[in-house]
């Protein structure tokens, strides 16, 4: 065979088997909405069925005609299915929510959203799964002007409402992680203290805290993405922080200094995650990927 033609088959070989492989990774991720406004800037666990899981999402929108939160259903393989949900008219549009937990002990009804600006929303998701409530309106804890809060997340550990959140960070400048207590009661959070924290990969245009979530044993679960532009490259990973846990009745947050990527994408920008338990659960994440609208996988999942 001649030379040239021995290379034309390599070339439709070598092609042949990339397009596979995509197709391959193609079918782990799962398309929920097209375009910039159904981006998933963080993502919450409502339920488990049988063979579904639902989750609450918020989309970072600012405009009135636009969307603040809805809920996808996951069932077996199938693409997840889109609810949409309407914020209550008598109350002001938020602007720009990054992040979403749940509130520990109300069986996932009550959840509490973040803006990028720090103002969060303790809403309640109604019986009907279609309607929402505005609870309550606060702020977090005084922060460094310029700050851009993308994560959030609240969690019962020896019996008390630990709340960590995070300035995203950009480029050369380190996010930083702070944790306190949460007083329901008074809608107030207490901080305790704060770290700053650089991820090594990805890289250039990187936000080193995009999303985060703690489990009941403390463990601090983060994402990092990379941001160029509305039409990408994309680029993300999943990381643990480190963990929190009490000490002579004061939180305190152990940081891991050697950053081990559980998990990295480089198509992807993975702005929530979340932690779902049992043997269809896994830690799932969402993206908000521009112009390509939004994405869901679930590491560890069936």
């Amino acid at each position: 065979m001649p030379r040239f033609l021995k290379l034309i088959v390599n070339i439709v070989i070598l092609g042949a088997l990339l397009f596979c492989t995509q197709r391959v990774w193609a079918q782990d991720w799962r398309p929920v909405r097209g375009g910039i406004p159904f981006g998933i800037s963080g993502i919450a666990f409502i339920e488990k069925q049988s063979n579904s899981l639902d989750f609450l999402i918020v989309h970072d929108n600012k405009k009135p005609n636009q969307g603040r939160l809805a809920i996808i259903r996951i069932k077996a393989k199938n693409q997840p299915e889109y609810f949409a949900l309407n914020w209550p008219s008598k109350t002001e549009l938020p602007n720009d929510l990054e992040a979403l937990t749940s509130i520990p002990g109300t069986k996932n009804t009550s959840y509490i959203a973040l803006s990028s600006l720090g103002k969060a929303y303790y809403i309640k998701l109604e019986s009907d799964k279609k309607t929402i409530s505005v609870i309550k309106e606060f702020s977090l804890p005084a922060f460094p002007q310029g700050s851009n809060f993308e994560a959030f997340s609240l969690q019962d550990i020896d019996g008390k409402l630990v709340a960590v959140w995070a300035h995203r960070g950009e480029a050369e400048q380190p996010a930083t992680i702070y944790w306190g207590l949460l007083d329901l009661t008074k809608y107030q959070i207490i901080l305790t203290s704060s770290a700053n924290l650089k991820v090594p990969f990805p890289y250039g245009n990187v936000r080193h805290i995009s999303d985060i979530k703690v489990d009941p044993a403390g463990v601090v679960f983060i994402s990092a993405a990379s941001d160029p532009g509305d039409d990408g490259p994309f680029q993300s990973a999943v990381y643990i922080a480190g963990s929190l846990g009490f000490r002579n009745n004061k939180i305190l947050f152990k940081q891991n200094l050697q950053l081990v990527p559980l998990y990295r994408s480089e198509y992807h920008k993975i702005e929530g995650i979340e932690l779902v338990p049992g043997a269809k659960g896994g830690l799932i994440v969402g993206t908000d990927d521009e112009n390509f609208g939004s994405s869901v996988y679930i590491m560890g999942g069936e």
